[in-house]
């Protein structure tokens, strides 16, 4: 008989000991996510965004442009069916071929001197100086004022009576201009007001985009023999280019809506010499005892329209000159 005393047997630690359980049974054992779920949880806030302030709204103007609304049938409603009626109403309406001009002339004038200020302010900036960061900060006041302030302010200033910017013709003896009460004068005292509002925009964007590009650049062109004319037109302005597109399309968006300078200064008026489809939305729709809702949401989008058409516009020849 062997003195060698055996060990008793250890049980097998299996599947089924307790690491086994550990791995297999209850919630350890869970699934993660996968990635396509995590995208779409970050995913879902902004669609439900998109849904709730653009879709629905414009489903909704849409939808006000195609029916008869009365203030009853606004709240009940029942509004009926009508079509393009509401277009053909404001297609032949008086007001707008005037409201279409003072569009037309109001967005293409701010456009034209907002970008070509701007981009001489940026390339101005560009060479960096003493007080140049204080000087770049002040001509953002204007972006950074509300509507409201920017617009009274321009009001006051062009006031026929005891606005400062008659005060100063004054000095050089010219006689005062009604520039908010004349049917000359309004369409040009607003676009005047809303440059001065989309200057810093411009620089901002204008100026960072020249900053992108490389020095080096500017070095060949000089070495190049080249004057700073050529090296701003054949050099600068090319490469400037896309910036220079995304600045003008988001320019024309905003500015094709522009509607609070308007309205505080001139209302659209006088005699609708300042109306532009902005302002004539807004006067169907709210401007009036008895609202026409339906022309004023088929002005509105009539806008959209348009905006629409240039952004594809833009889309399309970005995706010409490729990357």
């Amino acid at each position: 008989m062997s003195r060698v005393a055996q060990a008793p047997a250890r049980p097998a630690t299996g599947p089924a000991g307790p690491a086994g359980r550990r791995r297999s049974g209850g919630r350890g054992g869970a699934r993660p996510w996968s990635p396509q779920w995590a995208a779409w949880g970050f995913l879902l806030p902004i669609a439900v965004y998109l849904l709730v302030f653009y879709a629905f709204p414009l489903y909704r103007n849409v939808e006000l442009s195609l029916r008869d609304y009365t203030v009853r049938s606004f709240v009940q409603g029942d509004a009926p069916f009508t079509g393009f009626a509401n277009y053909a109403k404001v297609l032949k309406d008086a007001t707008f071929g005037p409201a279409l001009w003072h569009t037309v002339v109001f967005t293409v004038v701010s456009l034209a001197f907002q970008f070509g200020i701007g981009l001489a302010l940026a390339m101005f900036f560009r060479g960096h100086f003493r007080l140049s960061a204080t000087l770049r900060a002040l001509f953002l006041v204007p972006w950074l004022l509300p509507l409201i302030v920017s617009s009274s302010t321009w009001s006051w200033m062009l006031n026929s009576d005891s606005g400062i910017v008659n005060a100063v013709l004054g000095l050089f003896g010219v006689d005062p201009v009604h520039w908010l009460t004349s049917p000359d004068w309004s369409l040009w005292s607003v676009t005047i007001a809303n440059i001065w509002i989309g200057i810093p925009f411009n620089l901002v964007v204008l100026y960072s985009g020249l900053q992108a590009i490389d020095p080096a650049v500017y070095e060949a062109a000089a070495l190049d023999g080249a004057t700073g004319w050529q090296r701003f037109w054949r050099v600068i302005f090319p490469l400037l280019r896309p910036v220079s597109a995304i600045t003008l399309l988001l320019g024309l968006v905003y500015t094709l809506k522009v509607f609070d300078i308007i309205w505080i200064m001139t209302k659209g008026g006088p005699s609708g010499s300042s109306t532009t489809f902005a302002t004539w939305s807004y006067r169907l729709g709210f401007g009036n005892l008895l609202p026409a809702f339906g022309p004023g949401a088929a002005v509105g989008n009539l806008l959209i329209v348009t905006a629409l058409v240039f952004g594809l516009i833009y889309i399309r020849v970005q995706r010409r000159q490729g990357p």
